[in-house]
């Protein structure tokens, strides 16, 4: 779980939006589309591992995965999801 304090301080690299914890529908909605092999990062890796902790930027259209505790804020590790209609 990410420490709050450190979440008040973390903006997206990017567009220095601000972020918050993603909720489990969408990791839900994400780890789905995963395990059907068509999740890309933005460097355009295939994303294989199950992500079990992400921030997402305020917009909702990108997402940082947290590992161990760690959230991995590399723009090319991030992973775009589709916009809100």
């Amino acid at each position: 779980m990410i420490d709050h304090s450190l979440l008040d301080i973390l903006v997206c690299p990017e567009t220095k939006q601000g972020l918050r914890v993603v909720d489990s529908t969408v990791l839900e909605t994400l780890n789905a589309s995963i395990a059907s092999g068509s999740v890309k990062n933005r460097g355009g890796e295939a994303v294989t591992g199950e992500v079990s902790e992400a921030l997402i930027r305020s917009d909702g259209e990108v997402l940082y995965p947290v590992r161990d505790d760690i959230p991995i804020m590399l723009i090319d590790e991030s992973i775009s999801l589709p916009t809100q209609a």
